[in-house]
């Protein structure tokens, strides 16, 4: 008689850093080349999209009314305000993600990504701009923001920063290939 095949629980790994430091376009790039290893989970929030971005591909966009009933009723792993938006993560996505054997990634804030540690068991890895610099300079190429708001992300990236030593691992994304080698390395993929 044969036995029915197990499948391996993926494993969870939470990316974090400042905005512009390059987590979404690293976890991206991990996705689209290991499609059946990894998954990126889809976080919910109330902000509105912003250019391409998609409902369901790119976050779940909810009202806030929407939002705080599922935080409510208990569906997210983590939850946090950030610039007066939430964003939060559902835990039945996650699950989702690692029942089919593949390694769930949550691209989240280093809020959110607090809220985990010492809860959850998971890979907790930071990316860091190489310079406040080079993080300004990306923020101002992404066209998305008015300055007030920059200036803001900034101000928080400087108090992100310093939580770094927090985390597992930090990848610092001075060159986007060498990271990514870096995180493919960490993720054993």
């Amino acid at each position: 008689m044969n036995k029915p095949k197990t499948l391996n629980k993926g494993e969870v790994f939470v990316i974090s850093g400042p905005a512009g430091a390059g987590k979404t376009t690293l976890v991206n790039r991990l996705e689209k080349d290991f499609p059946d290893k990894v998954a990126e989970s889809i976080s919910c929030t109330t902000r509105r999209p912003r250019g391409a971005e998609e409902h369901t591909k790119h976050y779940h966009f909810l009202s806030r009314d929407e939002f705080i009933k599922l935080r409510d009723q208990g569906a997210f792993l983590e939850w946090a305000e950030v610039f007066g938006e939430l964003y939060g993560t559902l835990k039945s996505e996650v699950e989702n993600i690692c029942t089919t054997g593949r390694h769930a990634f949550l691209v989240i804030d280093v809020q959110g990504a607090e809220q985990l540690m010492g809860k959850i068991d998971a890979n907790f890895i930071f990316i860091s701009p190489p310079s406040m610099e080079e993080l300004r300079r990306r923020l101002e190429s992404r066209h998305t923001e008015s300055q007030d708001a920059m200036e803001l992300r900034l101000s928080w990236a400087k108090e992100e920063l310093a939580k770094s030593g927090d985390f597992d691992y930090t990848i610092c994304n001075n060159d986007l290939m060498t990271a990514y080698e870096e995180l493919k390395t960490l993720c054993g993929v």
